[in-house]
């Protein structure tokens, strides 16, 4: 028996597990379990370095959190502990606990146990899988389908990243940083994406490569792959159906139609397999937000949900916060002919990620300056990836570099925003601290294309979102 059966074999039975503890609860997915543990009545508490206002909501909820390492606020014996990987090994409150003998694990475990008597739905890949696992959980959920759901982010529709369902099918974001996802046991798997990332855990493209393989061979007797066309190696994995998609290609099983803008927004049809779902009107800007769609439609179409119902959930869905998230709306206009600019928010930080980021916003809005404020997120993904970041930048007008959010990394000795904002291959670009900022967007506000306007897109995973709100302000008062 392998270390990870080892592990949810030894896990308690849910139904007896009174309180939990989470060391980094305020992480996207960890916070998704909190809440599950915390819906089923149990005590909930836990640790995270900084307040977010996603661990504001958590205290609101009742669910209570600290952020000092203080073994005196920690419970005293909690029947399981859940730890993130990226907390480090000698943080004081995960060693006391495993010194102390108790049930110490990481989330994937968690998700293992929870997932093993339903229909898993689990979406993965390198970018994409947030939006698509969203989609899919809430055309489920629309529809009346029903599901469990455990996002790597926030509902518009819903201001959460989990839900309950009597429906015993869940639908999971799968992680694959830490090789978490190889702990999940699909009946439909999607892949999106494979695009080097995490080459800290992984070492090369191919190793990480090897994992998603891995990943897809999980699928449980007849189930279904669903898998964006073209990618590599998908004849590896020994799935009994495969479903190749594409936003275009009328090659793939599953395709958009008739794609036209619409108001920052896209209309189109899906042809799935010869059947179609017509009709939908997408309000979240970006064709790869489209591609997304399609690939949550084809999901939705395999379950047998009737194609109207489909349609009418698509067309109610209003995204992920922080996927190009509108901060200022296409629709805000002022009197007298004054554009007002676009601001788009987007948790882009993958190469791959900004370039349909950008390009996107490019097409939506092909007449307005398009400028961009990136933050880098980690030392080792900044090295390994600085050529693709300076590549892509490019396609703004204009660049703003943050530096370097470390995250859970120590700095690496000549990696630094530096190194990317040299090979941008452009004069217009900037590298600003992020203190700085505030005052930096107060000069540039008072020189906006105000003729044909100007899109302003903040982008990045560490804490540049803490900024949108106070540059929002700053450029409507300009």
């Amino acid at each position: 028996m392998n270390r990870e059966k080892d592990i949810a074999t030894a896990l308690p039975s849910l139904n007896d597990i009174r309180e939990v503890y989470f060391i980094g609860i305020g992480g996207i997915g960890m916070s998704a379990i909190a809440r599950y543990f915390h819906s089923r009545g149990v005590k909930v508490s836990g640790y995270d370095k900084t307040p977010t206002d996603l661990t504001a909501d958590l205290e609101k909820e009742g669910i209570g959190v600290h952020f000092t390492e203080d073994l005196s606020l920690v419970p005293a014996q909690p029947d399981l502990v859940v730890y993130t990987p990226a907390i480090p090994a000698e943080h004081k409150e995960l060693v006391h606990f495993r010194e102390a003998g108790a049930k110490v694990v990481k989330r994937s475990d968690v998700l293992q146990v929870i997932s093993r008597d339903s229909f898993n739905i689990c979406v993965a890949g390198t970018h994409g899988k947030t939006t698509i696992s969203t989609m899919i959980a809430h055309i489920l959920r629309h529809s009346g389908y029903g599901c469990n759901a455990f996002l790597g982010g926030i509902a518009v529709n819903y201001d959460t990243n989990f839900w309950s369902s009597e429906n015993a099918t869940t639908v999971i974001e799968a992680d694959e940083y830490d090789r978490s996802f190889l702990k999940l046991d699909p009946d439909i798997a999607v892949i999106s994406s494979m695009d080097p990332d995490h080459l800290d855990i992984y070492g090369d493209e191919k190793t990480m490569q090897d994992a998603f393989i891995g990943f897809g061979n999980k699928i449980r007797p007849g189930g279904l792959l669903i898998h964006k066309f073209g990618l590599k190696r998908m004849k590896e994995i020994g799935a009994e159906r495969k479903w190749s998609y594409s936003v275009s290609n009328d090659a793939a099983d599953v395709h958009a139609t008739g794609v036209r803008i619409d108001e920052g927004g896209y209309q189109f049809n899906v042809n799935v397999n010869g059947g179609l779902v017509s009709g939908i009107n997408l309000r979240v800007g970006g064709m790869h937000n489209v591609e997304n769609a399609v690939a949550a439609v084809a999901v939705a179409y395999s379950l047998e949900i009737e194609p109207a119902q489909i349609s009418a959930a698509v067309s109610a869905f209003r995204g992920v916060r922080r996927r190009f998230e509108y901060v200022i709306p296409p629709e805000k206009q002022k009197e007298g002919g004054y554009i007002y600019p676009v601001m788009i928010d987007d948790y882009a930080h993958h190469p791959e990620e900004l370039r349909a980021l950008l390009q996107s916003a490019k097409r939506l809005f092909p007449q307005r300056k398009l400028t961009v404020i990136f933050q880098p997120h980690l030392f080792t993904r900044t090295r390994d990836l600085a050529e693709g970041f300076a590549e892509v930048l490019g396609i703004a007008d204009e660049v703003v570099l943050l530096p370097i959010y470390p995250a859970r990394e120590l700095p690496i000795e000549g990696v630094s925003s530096e190194m990317v904002l040299e090979k941008i291959d452009k004069s217009n670009k900037h590298l600003v601290q992020r203190a700085e900022l505030e005052q930096w967007m107060g000069r540039h506000a008072k020189s906006l294309n105000k003729e044909f306007g100007e899109v302003i897109i903040t982008a990045g995973a560490g804490d540049i979102d803490k900024l949108v709100q106070p540059l929002k302000k700053i450029i409507e008062q300009a």
